[in-house]
């Protein structure tokens, strides 16, 4: 399977996962289309760097060949399908109460218990 093909396998299942699977359909939103460009700079810079350095070396065999910022346009489009499946299965966990207040500093139910213990033990000292 060449670059390219994975690369358009990956957005199509990304886009599956969010309009038919999860139904998040964040695609459908300008939020989601406003702020992609933030991300989409930072990628090619991080691309950029990597391949215009040779750390990362594509086989031009398995790609289309068009290039931004020295990286391939595939890693635009696996970057895509990763930045849309990760933001869909976030939204999804949110709308199920997976966290549904803020809980900033309360940390897990394991650091939760061991302050209770150490908090009891105080106690008791007293």
């Amino acid at each position: 399977m060449t670059y390219t093909a994975a690369a358009l396998l990956g957005v199509a299942g990304a886009l599956a996962v969010d309009l038919a699977v999860l139904r998040t359909r964040l695609v459908t939103r300008v939020v989601f289309w406003a702020t992609y460009p933030i991300i989409i700079t930072f990628q090619l810079l991080s691309n950029g760097i990597l391949t215009g350095r040779r750390i990362v070396v594509y086989d031009p065999a398995a790609i289309i060949g068009w290039r931004l910022a020295y990286a391939p346009v595939e890693d635009l489009l696996f970057g895509f399908a990763m930045v849309l499946l990760t933001l869909s299965v976030w939204v999804w966990l949110g709308r199920r109460g997976v966290q549904r207040t803020p809980a900033a500093g309360t940390g897990s139910r394991l650091l939760r218990r061991v302050r209770e213990r150490a908090a009891r033990r105080k106690s008791i000292d007293m």
